[in-house]
């Protein structure tokens, strides 16, 4: 997995790399500026490779090579990570103790440290070791690491995007694939009640938009097609279409699947003002109902282009829209404070989705020896209905119950990719997030189970790791530090407390999600201890944590 997290901190090292105050502290040293110029272009094309990388560990010849590879350009990148922190640190040093002539500088370059450190005096801050035996030291393993590159044969992309898209997955369609839906009755009533109101027809806005938010895996599409295929809507609307957009935003694909879907007309010319000017005369003065499942672009102006032959509608005419991300929500939304947000399902009706792709049945009446085993498989999914299918698929060839148990023991995250839906849904997400988000997400794994969290909490460990970028000029960090928390909120990675209104919450899953990434690179001693392990402290680790019994980081 280490590809997964690499790409991000490449990209903040170059960065730092970039950051004015860095390439005015490396003016001032002889030859410095070359050498962190030598390593910006040597992690420019160790960054082209990084794909191929991940491919080649898959490959039984040569997966242990390209996993130690990756494993050593992580550790090296992070102890790059490390001397450009001491960089900046020696930096601001010296413009602290340059007294009034840069005033302006010194007080942006003080927003650099956290508020609970500006007491420190920069005597607390010095270097331990040699800054040159460590340039030394990193230019010669940088040197290492491009030979092993050229040994290895790894070879640039020639689609860098393509490790950030689903691989080998189809995409939903509109037509139910499930025979049986638990759970979302309520959901369903609720959004009816919006998408049939005839008030909504003397609205301003001709069409409306209503936004289905939620984490991967929850059950959005399933809800949308149960919204699509009911009576009701039948009767309300006189056309009815829809389009998977997926994370890859081609408004000349998504308007064409429209259109075909409402049109005989030919629609095979890829001109996308002449298809929108199709689309716009085919739904002139028209009820419609368009599902525009799984949007991830939050750029208002590409939304508005997509949107525009759709506003030819009459009223009552509505789009509605899946999305993990609330800000996809609030870009789209044309009903004022409204989008809908589905939560996890109740632990009866998960039960029942498990039940009824492992044993074809609600219950566990045909099989009353697999009941226990059965049920705690569904705890493990946490309210998810696409992990008790996934897991209820993976059984539903298997009656015997030490195979239930051993389904049981294994985790989730080692189910191979093809029998799994879990995995590449979560995995999305993760993928989605930019670079800075990557590494906060990644620590997250740290916290301990079932926790809950206020947002100041987290923000200052990410403060205190040094994973909040530098501020501009006039943002504290902790505001930025906020701004990075609401991000991960808004895109369903953490959870509001449902007892709690303050605090928050990883999803089981989520939190499976951040710990696999993370590997050994973050390692909780606690976990260690209460399962009555004294392993040595993993020599690769950059983040520990230690709460203890009787520490709650909820109480704090």
């Amino acid at each position: 997995m280490a590809e997964l997290f690499l790409s991000p901190l490449i990209q903040l090292l170059f960065d730092q790399l970039a950051s004015g105050e860095l390439l005015n502290f490396a003016r001032r040293h002889v030859g410095l500026g070359e050498k962190l110029n030598k390593w910006k272009h040597t992690l420019e094309g160790i960054q082209a490779v990084l794909d191929d990388a991940d491919g080649k560990q898959h490959d039984e010849k040569q997966s242990r090579a390209v996993k130690l590879w990756l494993d050593d350009l992580r550790d090296l990148a992070y102890d790059v990570e490390d001397i450009l922190d001491e960089f900046a640190t020696e930096a601001l040093q010296r413009k602290l103790k340059g007294g009034d002539d840069d005033q302006a500088s010194t007080s942006k370059l003080r927003k650099l440290i956290p508020t609970c450190c500006i007491g420190l005096t920069p005597s607390a801050l010095k270097l331990n070791v040699s800054l040159v035996s460590k340039i030394e030291e990193i230019s010669a393993r940088f040197d290492e690491i491009v030979e092993r590159k050229g040994r290895l044969k790894l070879e640039e992309a020639a689609d860098r995007g393509r490790s950030n898209r689903r691989r080998g997955t189809l995409e939903p369609t509109s037509l139910m694939t499930d025979a049986y839906v638990f759970g979302r009755e309520k959901d369903k009533e609720a959004i009816l009640q919006v998408l049939l109101s005839e008030k909504r027809s003397d609205a301003r806005d001709k069409v409306s938009v209503i936004p289905i938010l939620g984490m991967g895996g929850i059950g959005k599409t399933t809800l949308a097609k149960l919204l699509f295929h009911d009576e009701k809507v039948q009767s309300f609307f006189e056309l009815k279409a829809w389009a998977c957009v997926s994370e890859d935003f081609n408004v000349v694909r998504v308007t064409k699947a429209v259109l075909k879907m409402v049109t005989t007309e030919s629609c095979d010319d890829d001109d996308l003002n002449l298809l929108q000017v199709k689309l716009e005369k085919n739904l002139k003065g028209k009820k419609f109902l368009v599902v525009l499942d799984d949007l991830w672009n939050e750029n208002y102006d590409d939304w508005t282009i997509l949107r525009a032959p759709f506003l030819a509608g009459a009223p009552g005419s509505t789009i509605v829209i899946t999305t993990r991300n609330e800000r996809v929500s609030l870009t789209t939304r044309s009903i004022p404070e409204y989008h809908y947000r589905l939560e996890v399902l109740s632990k009866d009706a998960c039960l029942s989705v498990f039940t009824q792709h492992a044993l074809g049945a609600s219950n566990f009446n045909a099989h009353p020896d697999l009941q226990e085993s059965g049920e705690k498989i569904v705890e493990r999914c946490k309210g998810l209905p696409l992990a008790a299918k996934t897991l209820g698929g993976l059984l539903r060839t298997k009656k015997d119950r030490n195979e239930w148990e051993n389904v049981l023991k294994s985790k989730i995250w080692d189910i191979p990719e093809e029998r799994s839906g879990i995995v590449p849904a979560l995995m999305l997400s993760y993928h989605h997030l930019p670079p800075h988000l990557k590494r906060c997400f990644m620590y997250c794994s740290i916290l301990p189970e079932d926790c809950e969290f206020k947002e100041q909490q987290l923000i200052l460990l990410w403060m205190a790791e040094g994973l909040i970028q530098p501020p501009k000029e006039d943002t504290q960090m902790e505001d930025l530090g906020s701004e990075y928390f609401q991000d991960l909120l808004s895109r369903s990675f953490f959870q509001q407390s449902s007892t709690k209104k303050l605090r928050f919450v990883m999803h089981d899953l989520i939190k499976d999600l951040a710990q696999r990434i993370a590997g050994d690179i973050c390692f909780r001693m606690e976990d260690e201890i209460r399962g009555g392990n004294r392993r040595r402290f993993p020599k690769k680790v950059r983040h520990s944590s230690y709460l203890g019994d009787a520490y709650d980081i909820a109480k704090s």
